[in-house]
């Protein structure tokens, strides 16, 4: 499992540059970024290179940061995997809050970033199926 950041901001303009202005500042790198919305805020997703660092300096700012475990897979990038996946996670009963991918510079298999309702079974399932579970996405 990896850890990644859930800063809650406001549904407004500029919202989400306040928050990338804060890591740039601090010399931080964004690896992953997602956004939820509901009608009053959103939930920015993020994967930085310095996730306790991250966290630190958008508290000093004022944003409100919640750690949160992934469970990061690396891809294979041909039809059907993904595919291949969901039915490992569907078989094994296990339930997905949310779902997000990228692409790190220089590598070219896709990563996916998942939280589930049992994350360490999540993890254990997933590798014994074959599936590349990574945690090096982040330094702390």
């Amino acid at each position: 499992m990896v850890k990644q950041l859930s800063v809650f901001v406001e549904n407004e303009v500029g919202s989400l540059a306040k928050v990338t202005r804060v890591l740039r500042e601090n010399n931080i790198s964004i690896r992953a970024i997602a956004s939820f919305d509901s009608p009053e805020f959103g939930i920015l997703r993020l994967m930085v290179d310095k996730t306790g660092e991250a966290k630190r300096v958008l508290t000093e700012n004022g944003f409100i940061v919640k750690l949160t475990d992934v469970v990061a897979i690396e891809l294979v990038d041909k039809p059907g995997e993904l595919d291949r996946v969901m039915w490992i996670l569907a078989d094994a009963r296990l339930e997905i809050n949310y779902i997000y991918s990228f692409v790190l510079r220089g590598q070219s298999e896709p990563l996916m970033l998942m939280n589930l309702d049992r994350m360490e079974e999540a993890e254990k399932v997933l590798m014994e199926n074959g599936v590349m579970v990574t945690e090096k996405l982040t330094q702390e």
